[in-house]
């Protein structure tokens, strides 16, 4: 058994499946950064996990926020890394807000870019004319990650257009994104460089935004897939997990990126996911069960877990996946429809996550 959208969204646990989840849908919607790889390495036990899964008929795709790079780079670099991948399995932060600048403007209109070439291709492909500078006319201000190396003088162009009135699209506002030495700015850093570069306005402007957790992203992956039954794989609550549920599908989150057993434990009702697993392998497995109460404590495994007072407790052994399903229930439980604010460090320390 799985979880279905509906009990998802009243779920107060991690959900149990019996089988193992890539029998459970027909597509798994994966995350990149975080999930597959950090830094542009692939994370241990990703490209075995995926070939599994791949050859088990599963049909995976990619779905990034990262505007910055084409489907088609996206693909070489997995494929680099041992991960089979086509450029038509790629879906970006990119194609959905081309996608969302298209139908509000004509065929053929100026769209001042600013990121990297992955925003510029998926505006072309949209129909749409690349321009670089304000003074353009451009007709919209198009707003991706433009990486490490983007320029100071893009923010510029973008702010005073949008100064002058031009409607303002961002792939996605991820403050934050990971890399291999570490938390780097995301475009959303970027985004709010603009922001702060406008508030002065009488009536500062707001972007359009396409990314996780919006509706435009999760209907660009669900047109390109045509998954009828996805599985929505990520490392971070505020942007996957947050997404899944706002597309009311299930999800899947690992514990590989941003993302922390101790920010799973206080995360609210919209960041929960529907499972929890340490890296990609949880994709090849079942999920026990998590049963018990707030009163008599929640078990899973060979662990039991409980509230009291303002702290967790965890008692028994097992698999440390175990442990955190078990101390996750105990704290959603208690929690409620808030974030959870118990102490949880002693607990976790055990585990050894």
């Amino acid at each position: 058994m799985h979880a279905s959208p509906s009990a998802q969204a009243a779920a107060t646990r991690p959900q149990p499946s019996e089988r193992p989840l890539h029998e459970c849908y027909d597509t798994a919607l994966l995350d990149l950064d975080g999930v597959v790889y950090a830094g542009g390495e692939a994370l241990p036990h990703a490209v075995d996990s995926l070939a599994a899964a791949r050859e088990s008929g599963v049909r995976l795709a990619y779905v990034t926020n990262n505007a910055a790079r084409t489907p088609q780079t996206v693909a070489t670099h997995l494929t680099e890394l041992g991960v089979a991948a086509g450029p038509d399995e790629i879906v970006t932060s990119a194609q959905a807000v081309a996608r969302l600048v298209a139908e509000q403007l004509p065929e053929g209109a100026r769209v001042l870019a600013v990121g990297a070439e992955g925003l510029r291709v998926a505006l072309r492909e949209r129909g749409l004319t690349v321009v670089e500078s304000a003074d353009e006319e451009p007709a919209a201000v198009a707003q991706g990650y433009g990486g490490p190396g983007m320029e100071w003088g893009r923010l510029v162009e973008a702010a005073l257009a949008v100064q002058r009135g031009v409607p303002w699209f961002a792939s996605n506002t991820d403050l934050t994104i990971p890399s291999g030495r570490g938390i780097a700015p995301g475009n959303g850093s970027a985004v709010e460089v603009v922001r702060l570069a406008t508030r002065w306005m009488r009536h500062p402007p707001e972007p359009q935004v396409a990314g996780k957790p919006l509706p435009p992203m999760h209907r660009e992956s669900i047109i390109r897939t045509g998954a009828r039954r996805p599985l929505v794989v990520g490392d971070r609550l505020d942007t996957d997990i947050e997404g899944a549920r706002a597309g009311r599908v299930d999800s899947l989150l690992v514990l590989t990126g941003v993302t922390d057993a101790a920010a799973l434990l206080a995360a609210g009702p919209v960041h929960r996911p529907t499972y929890v697993a340490r890296d990609l392998r949880g994709l090849l497995e079942p999920h026990p069960a998590v049963s018990g109460d707030a009163g008599a404590g929640f078990t899973c495994g060979g662990w039991s877990a409980h509230a009291e007072a303002s702290r967790l407790r965890l008692e028994g052994e097992g698999a440390p996946e175990d442990g955190l399903r078990a101390l996750c229930a105990a704290a959603w439980s208690a929690a409620g429809d808030a974030t959870c604010r118990l102490d949880a460090d002693e607990p976790l320390a055990r585990l050894e996550l």
